[in-house]
Order: C-alpha cells, then structure tokens, then sequence
C-alpha cells in the first residue's frame, strides 16, 4: 500500500506513477499512450518557460514538476514494454553529459564559452552520425516553432560556412524580399505569395540573429505590446461609448496614436 508522507523524492513518483498505470490505478491513466499525451510534454515545457520570464520561484518549481512527470509518464510506459526505464533515461543524459564535455571530465583545454559551444556541436554530430553539413540543417525538429527553428536552422548553416557577411547584407536581402512579395501579390499568385512571405520571415530570424536577439521573444514581446494597446483603444472608445465597428478608420488611426502615448 503506498505511503503517504510529508516529504517525497523521485523513488516515490515513480511508484506513484506505477499504482496509477496498475489494474486498480486511474482510468485515464490506464488509457494513455506516447501518442496521446504527446503535446501535454510541449505544454508543460512552455509552462516551465513562462514561470522563467515571471521569475516566479513557486510557479517554476511547480511547473518543473509537471514536466517531470511527461519524463516519468513516457519512461514508465516503455518499462512495461520492458524496453527502457526511467534510470536507463538517466544513464543516457548522464553518459551525454560526460561524453559532450571533455574539458571537464576528460584532457581537452577550452578556454571561452564559444571553444565550448563549438566542441559540442562537433561531438553532437558525430553522436548522430551526421556526415554531411546539410543533415546537421534536417535534423533540426519540424515540431519546433517555425521561428525558432528558422534560427536554428539558420545557425547551422552560418556554422556550417554559409551566411550573410553583415547585418546591413541582411536588412538589404529582407529589404528584396519584401519587393519580391510585392510583386508576387500584383500578380495575384496564392502560392508565390505565401512562398515569398515566408522569405521574409525567414530573413527576419537570420536578422535576429546578426542582431544577437531571440525572434521568439521579440515576437512575444510584440504581441504582448499590441495587446495592451489594443486594450488601450478599446478603454478610450468605451468613454466615448462606441466599439471597434461603429468606429471611423481616421478615429481609430487617432485613438491608436494616443494609446501609444499611454504605452510608453
């Protein structure tokens, strides 16, 4: 029968995990595969990184739990294939980490973060038995989020030898890619259009990163800054006692030149 206590370690949820995938366990928990709790990791993990930006310790240490538990969860449901178990998951991080760091753990001398970053990247490839510079570009995760994974992308092929000489080269590609999608919606064409849109994003991550910036948050930083004015406008309409549709365009140009104002 299982111990309730005060205080637990991470023996204890793995049995907690164990009693609940039993025959006299959860139900839900009983029905669940990799496949259908396969986006609960993704959330988790963007949960953990919002409880980061609000530096908010009880969140991130309650956040941290859940995402254990995604590791618990899939790693119990190889052991009853009898595939792999939780410790054979901590093997492999910690064989990784001994392997990707020979300037601690073996004879090799870095001296700066980017020796190290570098050396990492090399002893990566060679784990994944990436040959040629371009499988290094495909094995970048499609489930990424498109923009980080354009950075990613990006990154690899500047490691690689492939990129942009300056940031002014960037801003001038993003600058034709911009003419390029211009010209493609004069021509009416769905397909050329989206293509060259996505040009341009694409031109924007590599900006960010000549930048040293993170488009992700950029991006969030931005959404989050439309939102507030936005919410601005429609404050100031609200004292005028219209909404968004009984509004003028010339009115809303103005209201959003002074929620602009109250922004900053």
């Amino acid at each position: 029968m299982f111990e309730i206590k005060e205080k637990y370690d991470i023996n204890d949820l793995r049995e907690i995990m164990k009693e609940l995938r039993s025959e006299h366990g959860c139900p839900w928990d009983k029905e669940q595969d990799h496949k259908s709790i396969r986006m609960d990791v993704l959330e988790e993990a963007y949960e953990v990184a919002e409880a980061i930006d609000r530096e908010d310790p009880e969140l991130l240490k309650e956040e941290l739990g859940d995402l254990l538990l995604q590791v618990i969860f899939h790693s119990e449901l190889e052991d009853e294939q009898g595939s792999f178990d939780f410790d054979d998951v901590c093997d492999g991080i910690c064989k990784k980490l001994v392997y990707r760091h020979p300037h601690v753990f073996g004879d090799l001398k870095v001296n700066t973060s980017a020796e190290v970053l570098k050396n990492w990247d090399i002893l990566k490839s060679k784990s994944k038995h990436e040959e040629k510079a371009s499988d290094r570009l495909r094995s970048v995760p499609g489930l990424l989020p498109a923009l980080m994974r354009a950075e990613k992308v990006g990154k690899r092929a500047s490691n690689a030898g492939m990129d942009f000489r300056s940031t002014q080269e960037v801003i001038e590609r993003l600058r034709s890619e911009i003419n390029e999608l211009e010209c493609a919606i004069k021509e009416g064409s769905d397909i050329k259009t989206e293509e060259e849109l996505g040009d341009i994003l694409f031109a924007c991550t590599n900006l960010s990163r000549f930048l040293k910036k993170d488009s992700e948050k950029a991006l969030t930083f931005a959404i989050n800054k439309f939102i507030i004015r936005f919410s601005d406008v429609e404050a100031l309409l609200e004292k005028e006692g219209k909404t968004f549709s009984e509004a003028s365009d010339s009115e809303l140009d103005e209201l959003w030149e002074k929620a602009k104002k109250l922004s900053h």
